[in-house]
């Protein structure tokens, strides 16, 4: 009665902790139906006919064998993610961490060990917290899963990924990642699950997909919370 439940995007009043009001679950592109089995990408036509993959991957090798994605990056979807990243909202970790056991559910397999993507000391310093690392935490926490917060780290400080063509941001992190000296033991022969915010070109992902299997790793896959998609 005090503190009645608010929605965690506009603060209208809801039913329920943590929850969307009607309006903005309308205006949050959660993604559903059939997607691209390497990155999570949204794709016209129907589930249930096999993996299937949307151009992007099919022009660029990944070096990971699955992933998913829970929202599009637009709409309140963005709103949230920023919020998160930026804002000090670590109250969306709880719906977001749902959402995404929701979109990893195809791809969660027993035994796997999740990370996150690492931030460098620089920015980690400036922002306090990653919000990979609090993202993946909730996931092995609902999954109950291994989790190694700190698996990978930045060996070299990298520029904002922001404005760079898909080019340039894959050169932006070449030799970015690697994996921790003491961690990296974790990932021999495992099935590695990397979590992110944000999936763009896939770089910063690859970068650590790769450090991983040098290391040893037997098999990658990803989750984001969102996925940036090209416009139909």
């Amino acid at each position: 009665m005090i503190y009645p439940p608010q929605c965690i995007a506009c603060d209208a009043l809801v039913t329920t902790d943590f929850g969307l009001c009607g309006t903005c679950w309308r205006e949050t592109p959660f993604i559903t139906g059939l997607v691209c089995e390497s990155c999570g990408t949204p794709l016209p036509g129907e589930a249930g006919g096999g993996p299937v993959h949307c151009d992007d991957c099919l022009m660029i090798a990944r070096p990971w064998t699955r992933g998913r994605a829970a929202m599009l990056y637009q709409d309140k979807a963005r709103d949230l993610v920023l919020g998160l990243k930026h804002g000090d909202r670590l109250d969306l970790v709880r719906p977001a961490g749902a959402w995404l056991m929701r979109a990893a559910e195809p791809i969660l397999r027993p035994g796997m060990l999740i990370a996150p993507v690492p931030l460098h000391w620089r920015r980690l310093f400036k922002r306090r917290y990653n919000q990979s690392a609090i993202l993946s935490a909730e996931v092995a926490r609902l999954a109950r899963l291994e989790h190694c917060p700190d698996l990978l780290q930045r060996k070299r400080f990298t520029d904002s990924q922001d404005g760079r063509n898909r080019d340039g941001r894959f050169a932006n992190v070449q030799d970015a990642v690697s994996l921790h000296p003491r961690r990296g033991k974790h990932a021999q022969g495992r099935h590695v699950l990397l979590v992110d915010d944000v999936m763009t070109s896939g770089a910063t992902l690859a970068a650590c997909a790769e450090a991983c299997l040098a290391g040893g790793a037997a098999e990658i896959s990803v989750l984001v919370l969102t996925r940036v998609a090209k416009e139909s």
